[in-house]
């Protein structure tokens, strides 16, 4: 079950859209808190060459229990504010409770 937060949305096809703003060069990766609706994430990895971004991607997968390839990254590859997409056959065995903050 999707909890009802500002940094989820659930799109028509089942797919879970992860609202995230990222805080790279942390002393390690967490979630912690919220930034403007998007869950803030402390990121490990630093932000060159796409290295934060596939951090992300698999601290997320992780976090939820599922798949790397069920995680993609949808929008804002070289912001701090982005856009990730659960895979809907992901998104239903998810553990959504691990990303509260």
């Amino acid at each position: 079950m999707l909890p009802s937060v500002t940094w989820l949305r659930a799109e028509k096809s089942g797919d879970v859209i992860v609202d995230i703003h990222v805080v790279p060069n942390a002393t390690q990766t967490q979630a912690q808190g919220l930034h403007d609706g998007a869950l803030r994430v402390r990121l490990h990895a630093p932000p060159v060459d796409g290295k934060a971004n596939l951090a992300l991607v698999a601290w997320l997968a992780t976090s939820l229990g599922v798949a790397k390839n069920q995680v993609t990254l949808v929008r804002g590859q070289t912001s701090k504010r982005k856009q990730l997409r659960v895979s809907a056959l992901a998104a239903k065995a998810a553990a959504w409770d691990c990303l509260k903050p």
